[in-house]
Parts: C-alpha cells; sequence; structure tokens
C-alpha cells in the first residue's frame, strides 16, 4: 500500500470492552432447572388453597414508606436497618421496596374497601426487599407466600391458618417441623406487662447489651427474642405475658388449642415468642426446624387487629403467616424429597430440514393433547439448516430426560409414519405411528411405560 493512501485510510477506534455486569449481592438469578422447582411448589400451594377456598392478590413491590413505619413499629429492626428506602425523583415521594406483605395487603384491602361485603380470605406470592448480610436461606431479595384472613375475630380462623400450614407441610413430605404458640393478648394487658418487664430488665442493667438497653424503654418485648448467650438467664426469670392475660384473651387461646389438639396437631408454648413486628395481639405462632442451622424459622404468624385501623382503615380484626420460599425449598431438598418428574415426554428427532414442516405440525397436536414435546432445532444459521447427526439428537434427546424418541425420518414419512422410540425402558423398543391419527396415540405416550 503506498504512503499516500496509507495517510487516506480512516483509522478504525477500538472500542473498549463493556465491562461485564453482574447481579447484585443477596438477590439471586433463578435459572433452570431449579426454578422448576419454585414451579413445583407454587403449584402445590395453589392448589391447597383453593382446596381452603383462599383467593390469591397480588401487590406492588413499591409501597408508601410510611405504610412500613406506622404498621411495623419505628423501633423494629426491618423500619430501622433494613428497609430499602428512596426517594422519587419525579414528585418526593417517600417510597420502600417492600419488606413484608402484611402490610401492603391490609393497604390494598383498605384502600379498596374488601371488607365492606363480609370477611376474606385471601394469599400471595412474590419477592420481598431487606437489606441485610445475605447468609444460607436469607437474602436481600427474598420470596414469601403469605394467607390471611381479614374480619374474623374468631379463634377459629386462627387455627384454620395453622391447619393449612400444617397441611402443607404433609404436601409437601416435609418432617422436623415443629409448632410454637404464644399469646400476646390485648393492649392493655401488654402495657400492664411492659411495665413489669421494664422494672425487671432496669435490675439486671449490667447484663443488658448495646441492644437491649437502646430498646429497653421504646420495644422492650423485642428483648425477649435476643440470641445474646449472656443474656439468657434474664430473659428466661423475665414475667411472662401469659401470666397478664385476662379472661378473654385466654379464652381464645385456648379456644385456639382445642381445635388443635382435635386435629391432632402437636404444639409447644413458647411465653417468649413475640415476632418481629408491632402490630400482632392474641395468638401468634412459627412453624420450626432443626434442619437449616439458625434460620430456623420457616413460617410465621399471628393475629394482628389493630392494623387496619393503624393504616386508615375502619377496624376489623385480621389473622395471617408467611412462610419464607427459600427455607421451604432448603428444607425440601436437605430432607431429600424427590420433586415430580419434569421432563418432556417426547422429544423430537429431525434428520433433515425437509421434515420439519410435518414434525412441527404433529408436535402441536401432542401438545393441544396434554402431551410435553421438546423438539430439536438446529444449530447453525437460519431456516434451519444444519440439524446436526442422528447419534448427536439421540444423545440430547437422552439428555432431555424424555421417555420417548419420535424419530421423523424420510422413510417413515413417505409412508405417512412417525417412529416412536422408547429410551427409558432399557430394551429400547421402537415403533411406528401413523400422522393421521396423532391424537390417538398421543395417550400412550404419557402413561408409565
Amino acid at each position: 500500500m503506498s504512503e499516500s493512501l496509507k495517510e487516506n485510510t480512516p483509522k478504525v477506534e477500538k472500542t473498549a470492552k463493556a465491562q461485564k455486569l453482574v447481579g447484585v449481592k443477596g438477590m439471586n438469578d433463578i435459572l433452570p432447572p431449579d426454578s422448576a422447582r419454585w414451579e413445583w411448589l407454587e403449584g402445590q400451594v395453589r392448589a391447597l388453597m383453593a382446596r381452603y377456598a383462599y383467593r390469591n392478590v397480588r401487590l406492588p413491590i413499591v409501597e408508601p414508606t410510611a405504610l412500613f413505619v406506622r404498621g411495623l413499629g419505628e423501633v423494629t429492626d426491618i423500619v430501622e436497618k433494613e428497609m430499602y428506602s428512596f426517594e422519587d425523583r419525579l414528585n418526593g415521594e417517600q417510597l420502600t421496596l417492600r419488606p413484608e406483605g402484611t402490610a401492603g395487603l391490609v393497604r390494598s384491602v383498605v384502600e379498596h374497601n374488601l371488607l365492606y361485603e363480609g370477611g376474606k380470605r385471601l394469599y400471595y406470592m412474590g419477592p420481598m426487599f431487606r437489606h441485610e448480610r445475605p447468609q444460607r436461606g436469607r437474602y436481600r431479595q427474598f420470596h414469601q407466600i403469605g394467607a390471611e384472613v381479614l374480619g374474623f375475630g374468631g379463634a377459629e380462623v386462627d387455627a384454620e391458618l395453622i391447619l393449612l400450614a400444617n397441611d402443607l407441610w404433609k404436601v409437601l413430605g416435609l418432617k422436623d417441623v415443629r409448632l410454637e404458640l404464644n399469646s400476646l393478648g390485648q393492649p392493655a394487658e401488654r402495657q400492664a406487662h411492659r411495665a413489669a418487664l421494664i422494672a425487671h430488665l432496669e435490675k439486671h442493667s449490667d447484663v443488658l447489651d448495646e441492644e437491649a438497653k437502646r430498646r429497653l424503654h421504646s420495644n422492650p418485648l423485642r428483648i425477649l427474642d435476643t440470641k445474646n448467650p449472656a443474656m439468657q438467664s434474664v430473659v428466661e426469670a423475665a414475667p411472662r405475658l401469659l401470666d397478664f392475660l385476662g379472661e378473654a384473651s385466654l379464652a381464645h387461646f385456648n379456644a385456639v388449642k382445642a381445635i388443635l389438639d382435635a386435629n391432632g396437631v402437636a404444639y409447644s408454648i413458647n411465653p417468649r415468642l413475640v415476632r418481629g413486628m408491632d402490630y400482632y395481639n392474641l395468638t401468634v405462632f412459627e412453624f420450626i426446624t432443626t434442619s437449616l442451622g439458625s434460620q430456623g424459622t420457616i413460617c410465621g404468624g399471628g393475629r394482628y387487629d389493630y392494623l387496619i385501623e393503624q393504616v386508615g382503615g375502619k377496624p376489623a380484626p385480621a389473622v395471617g403467616w408467611a412462610l419464607g420460599v427459600e427455607r421451604v425449598l432448603e428444607l425440601i431438598k436437605e430432607q431429600g424429597e424427590a420433586l415430580p418428574d419434569l421432563a418432556p415426554d417426547v422429544y423430537a428427532i429431525i434428520p433433515e430440514t425437509a421434515a420439519l414442516p410435518v414434525a412441527m405440525q404433529v408436535l402441536q397436536t401432542l401438545r393441544a393433547c396434554g402431551v410435553s414435546a421438546q423438539m430439536h432445532a438446529g444449530a447453525s444459521g437460519a431456516g434451519g439448516e444444519g440439524m446436526g447427526s442422528m447419534k448427536s439428537q439421540f444423545k440430547k434427546a437422552d439428555a432431555s430426560g424424555a421417555r420417548f424418541a419420535l424419530v421423523f425420518g424420510a422413510e417413515e414419512l413417505a409412508q405417512g409414519q412417525v417412529a416412536v422410540k422408547s429410551l427409558r425402558d432399557g430394551a429400547g423398543a421402537q415403533r411406528t405411528e401413523s400422522l393421521s391419527t396423532v391424537s390417538d396415540w398421543a395417550h400412550s405416550l404419557q402413561s408409565p411405560l
């Protein structure tokens, strides 16, 4: 190339390689095949909720910050330390990614006047957000399934919700799950207990850690939930809220226990069980396992008769629970519970691209009959060129877990047939089926080998 030509040739600027972006720590992608476990769990929950006549609600992820400050309590860990809150740049609104589901559900019930025609049984699923150190079963974006009953004040709905959760463990095949119960009574009873509790803790102020001292007069009940070994003897000797309950509160608690007893649901009374939100009263409960280390609570809830009024609605009773999806799935995995086979029924092998129109027509007919079908797709170019060798296609058919391979060979197609080869019976039995009677033999592809 001449010097003059070199001078006139435009220089190609090398663009810097874009920096690889990764997800936020503690906010995880859920990918196949793991996502199939989530779908299976959600399907089991939906079926069980339908049997209990609970209806699904879908709620916004972002709510006004004031909803959680007012509903959960200003001095709770969630509000003080864990919420993802921000100011909307468009209008200055103070907003928060929801850290739990109950407050948002109650806000929705109030806003849309859902209790006008009577009580409601509702459930929800979805992601929640808390800014905390990620660890096993505890993430910054985590997922909850919640069941809530609003507008009914009787002990029977408290018990119904516990029975619902207990049935879910049976459906999922979970073991090593125990139930703990307590009653927080009513506000006046809690005030009397609070005064006695503060007096007790003040006598032992030299043992209290900094967190307990900070909460001593703002939220002393939460001190009972401490994990500090140095404080356990003081906590164990503290006045019990159960001893401050009046006749009505005790009757409510006893009625819950009587229904659980009649249904053979085992439980233990934990007088230190307080839960993490300020809105609870009367019955509180947790389902706990020892199989997940320190993150042992997989489901918790209780009655919250005053929350609806706190967020601006007419006074109405309510009770509910929420479970941690990640923890439940971890427990299923830990206990080795087998999940249903999620492999396709058939895998279509396409030796030549000319067979694609017929093959895809057959697969569509099979799918319409309820058969799960996966089609081999070419790896190169547009137009379906380069379908790959028969050997490589059979390898992929086997790896897919499909029970049958449908082989759309030229010889079979010329006779209006397709070859059906078993991939799981050990013998590789093969037969041919007519393309004109796909619907007639479709059911055989779903039946056990």
